[in-house]
């Protein structure tokens, strides 16, 4: 059966193109979960809205991307914890608290696993922490770890 792919499907075909597959696979898998349809006489004009579309709306999502990028990059936030001996955290800051922190200096919704962290934060001080939005959007913010109840 012949048969036009909407989506990616690993190991068989990419998007847009057509192919000749197993009747019951293209019945039964292809088909139903919406991979692909079957190859006629309208489907390459339809295939290639489609991919317009996408393509488009990828656009948009990366342009909004590097709008809060520009937003973030810089960013100072403080966060306090109590400390002991040598300036030693007695726990951590984390990529969710630091996540949660940013939400509420910037009203951006960032999520905790955009937030990139060799280690948690075990120390007082300054700390510059990277945010990974997307493939190549990575704006840096500076993280201050102060002491609970020092002013």
């Amino acid at each position: 059966m012949k048969v036009a792919f909407l989506e990616d499907v690993a190991n068989v075909a990419k998007a847009g193109q057509v192919k000749e597959v197993a009747d019951g696979y293209a019945r039964n898998f292809l088909i139903p979960q919406k991979l692909a349809t079957l190859a006629g006489p309208g489907v390459a004009s339809t295939i290639e809205a489609q991919h317009r579309a996408q393509t488009k709306k990828q656009g948009q999502q990366e342009a909004e991307l590097v709008r809060m990028a520009r937003r973030l990059n810089g960013q100072e936030i403080t966060l306090e914890a109590k400390a002991g001996a040598k300036d030693r955290l007695y726990g951590r800051v984390t990529s969710a608290d630091i996540a949660s922190q940013l939400e509420r200096a910037t009203g951006l919704a960032i999520d905790k696993r955009k937030v990139e962290l060799t280690e948690a934060i075990r120390q007082l001080g300054s700390h510059e922490v990277t945010i990974r939005l997307g493939k190549d959007i990575t704006p840096k913010i500076k993280v201050t770890v102060t002491e609970k109840g020092a002013n």
